[in-house]
């Protein structure tokens, strides 16, 4: 059963956690409203978020660490596909592979299921799936496994400074 957003008008709905309270800060300081939606439960795929929103996986950022050549790298990829290790990395030039939780939590300051496309400590290079820019709305995880945030395409590679790329050959 997904897990169901709290209502935003409730008290409870505003928990706090500090990696969350860096996104929402790193997104005001881009201009961007915060709204932070929180979950009743972790939504740890693609799918539950999908689901606990009524959007299509496609419209779910997955937030993804990898590293090419021993720095890491974050790929924002649609949640409609999985990201080709071997195709991204011959097309950036480097070894691709995935992160360790370790990795992940000193690039980001966050851990895995619940890693945002902002609110690092310092700028991570950031891969953003062309894929993304087919949906009006996009959704991406806000520091925590129970949170997202509504963004766009455009929105999304501005905040991030991300470079627009496919991330999976065709």
């Amino acid at each position: 059963m997904p897990a169901d957003p709290m209502p935003n008008d409730s008290p409870e709905a505003q928990p706090t956690h500090p990696a969350v309270e860096r996104v929402t800060a790193a997104l005001a300081a881009q201009g961007v409203e915060p709204r932070i939606v929180w979950f009743g439960d972790a939504v740890t795929t693609a799918q539950l978020a999908a689901d606990a929103l009524g959007v299509e996986v496609g419209q779910i950022a997955n937030s993804l660490v990898f590293t090419i050549d021993d720095e890491p790298i974050l790929v924002l990829t649609s949640g409609a596909h999985r990201v080709d290790t071997d195709f991204l990395g011959a097309e950036l030039g480097g070894v691709i592979r995935r992160a360790s939780k370790e990795t992940v939590k000193e690039a980001t300051g966050q851990v895995i299921g619940g890693v945002a496309p902002v609110g690092h400590p310092a700028p991570v290079r950031t891969i953003v799936d062309v894929d993304l820019a087919a949906f009006d709305e996009v959704w991406a995880a806000a520091g925590h496994a129970k949170t997202v945030f509504p963004t766009t395409f455009d929105e999304l590679v501005r905040i991030t400074g991300g470079t627009p790329h496919p991330v999976e050959g065709r």
